[in-house]
């Protein structure tokens, strides 16, 4: 038997052979990394925002303000694609990530995030600036809050998050 640390120390080929250049190849596509999938998040909120909400949250978000996360599998074994979020302050912010489907290729996703008056928070999926100026039209009143309702169950998607916890993320 050959010893598996001498193998993999001693390539059967050469560093410039056909064999090392497809397998280079094969380990390239194999998907960007977690520095990668952040970069693409950020890079791709950004360019969303300025094209979809040209006069409304492209005048406030810039496109450093962006904070990238990598995809992941939660517990449940379901896969979270890479998103970015992005501080609206007063405890709101705007969460975009892409749904990946083979019926509809990469779908742009942005959600606004915002404390409910219980002390719990509610994401809004925000489809377009007509509808963000409807929320904050909603949201204006309460002054960045949305309004707890015991029957639509809405803040019951986001659980709370301390705000100190909040604060920290952003640094």
């Amino acid at each position: 038997m050959h010893d598996i640390v001498t193998l993999a120390a001693d390539r059967p080929y050469a560093a410039d052979s056909p064999l090392a250049f497809l397998l280079d190849l094969a380990a390239d596509a194999s998907g960007p990394d977690e520095t990668e999938q952040r970069d693409n998040a950020e890079t791709a909120a950004a360019h969303y925002v300025y094209r979809a909400y040209t006069y409304s949250l492209a005048q406030v978000v810039e496109a450093m303000d962006w904070q990238g996360y990598p995809s992941y599998t939660g517990a449940d074994g379901h896969r979270h694609e890479p998103a970015a979020v992005a501080w609206l302050d007063g405890g709101a912010w705007l969460h975009h990530t892409l749904r990946l489907s083979e019926a509809d290729g990469a779908v742009d996703v942005l959600t606004m995030v915002v404390p409910c008056t219980c002390g719990r928070y509610t994401d809004i999926t925000l489809d377009g600036e007509e509808v963000l100026l409807e929320v904050l039209a909603e949201l204006a009143p309460t002054r960045g809050r949305s309004v707890h309702d015991e029957k639509a169950g809405d803040c019951r998607s986001v659980p709370a998050v301390p705000l100190t916890t909040l604060a920290r993320a952003w640094r």
